[in-house]
């Protein structure tokens, strides 16, 4: 049994703990993570879900994600996340690159680069059925070709910029004003 909380659109707790499955309450909200896995020759680390998964069956999808559990905060379960489906250990100054409101929730998504070998990682066999080091063009091809996750090309375009910067800046250089 999953257990996730629940939060207001202020991304305060309500103090409600939900079931996977459950109705969502209207006005509250819960919180998913996303990891992108990138090479350090830009390719991102993209796993298959298997046939069984009730949304997006056995169509290609990011490196991994999930709901937060209940409890945890988005970096324990972006580290959680990785682990879990793929037995891949992400850095413990791990920070979300993005966050992305949608209808009932806040995704915080995880821009990384490991060169982590695909024949090697640990797949979760209810979740993840194959893993494979996509450029974007081969993802874009697979949105069109109707075999990936249908993401806008817009935000996987975003989501490779995120490999290399941190909002506004590259990773290496601060804002004026930012504490070096």
């Amino acid at each position: 049994m999953e257990l996730f909380d629940l939060y207001d659109i202020n991304r305060r707790p309500l103090g409600i703990t939900m079931e996977r499955g459950g109705v969502q309450p209207k006005g509250a909200y819960r919180l998913v993570v996303h990891i992108c896995i990138f090479s350090s020759d830009h390719k991102m680390l993209c796993q298959k879900r298997v046939t069984s998964k009730k949304v997006f069956p056995a169509l290609w999808d990011l490196s991994c994600g999930g709901c937060v559990d209940s409890g945890e905060t988005s970096i324990q379960g972006a580290v959680r996340e990785a682990n879990e489906e793929l037995g891949i250990n992400l850095p413990a100054d791990v920070t979300p690159s993005v966050t992305v409101y949608f209808n009932y929730g806040f995704d915080d998504v995880y821009c990384v680069t490991m060169d982590v070998d695909a024949n090697n990682v640990k797949l979760q066999a209810e979740e993840v059925a194959e893993v494979k080091w996509l450029t974007k063009e081969q993802i874009h091809a697979q949105i069109n070709g109707g075999t990936f996750i249908p993401y806008s090309h817009e935000y996987i375009d975003y989501l490779f910029f995120c490999q290399n910067h941190m909002g506004l800046t590259d990773r290496e250089t601060p804002l004026i004003g930012d504490v070096k």
